[in-house]
């Protein structure tokens, strides 16, 4: 009698089950493509957060640019300035260049400079504002040479009304408080109002103007307003990037064991 006794086949799981991928081999792999996941998906949770205050920014703007240009006489100096950032604006009054302070580290066609933060006190009334008349050049620590640029009597200024910095723009420094009875400080890193209004006898309005240039003006301080990038910009592309990017290394991290436990 004869028999024949047939081969057995063994067939690998096709297959990976999900606790695989937390076994003793693999863990550590695991454990480093979720966290890596988790930090493509924050960045790009933070993107699209961009992209939201970018919108509300714009919107902010653009709404304040279509207003009409708003007179700042004794009667709208209630108005809410720190609201109506970037709105149209002029005022008439007389400057006090005793007390005009200045913005470090200002450059204009590779020249260094300062920028001229004037008190302009408006006419018919005890209030001041700050000017910001312009860039001009020279060594920053002399003041005295600043009176080179005043403009005395009546003055009408056009411009636009910004904000108070209440702190410093990433990567520069922060400015010292003065304190009653200090020596004034003259030259500031970027432009706190409020700072600034503490070493004035009078009352400084809480928003600046920033002087628009005149094309009948070539002289100085040389104005300039801010170039205002109004798009959304990347911020949503590269939101599509980190979450794909996720997807991709997520899903394709199972098919990676498999191949390795096949070719094992």
């Amino acid at each position: 009698m004869s028999g024949h006794i047939g081969t057995i086949e063994v067939h690998k799981p096709s297959g990976i089950p999900l606790l695989r991928m937390f076994s003793r081999r693999w863990i550590l792999a695991t454990v480093l493509v979720l966290a890596a996941t988790a930090v493509m998906v924050r960045l790009g949770i933070w993107q699209l957060d961009r992209l939201a205050q970018r919108r509300v920014f714009n919107a902010r703007v653009q709404a304040q640019m279509a207003q009409p240009v708003l007179d700042l006489t004794s009667t709208t100096l209630g108005a809410d300035l720190t609201s109506m950032e970037y709105r149209a604006v002029t005022v008439r009054g007389t400057y006090d260049f005793d007390q005009q302070v200045a913005l470090r580290n200002q450059v204009k066609d590779n020249e260094p400079g300062v920028s001229l933060f004037t008190p302009l006190k408006i006419q018919g009334t005890d209030t001041y504002i700050l000017v910001e008349r312009g860039w001009v050049p020279g060594i920053e620590a002399n003041p005295v040479g600043w009176r080179t640029y005043d403009k005395p009597g009546m003055i009408e200024v056009s411009g636009i009304i910004r904000r108070s910095q209440s702190k410093p723009d990433f990567g520069r420094r922060a400015d010292p408080i003065p304190t009653p009875g200090e020596e004034p400080l003259r030259l500031w890193y970027f432009a706190n109002v409020e700072a600034i209004g503490r070493q004035l006898h009078y009352k400084l309005l809480p928003a600046y103007v920033q002087q628009a240039p005149d094309p009948a003006w070539t002289g100085l301080p040389y104005p300039s307003l801010p170039e205002l990038d109004l798009t959304e910009g990347p911020h949503q592309s590269y939101a599509l990037q980190w979450f794909s990017f996720a997807a991709v290394l997520l899903f394709g991290y199972p098919f990676f064991i498999r191949k390795r436990e096949g070719a094992g």
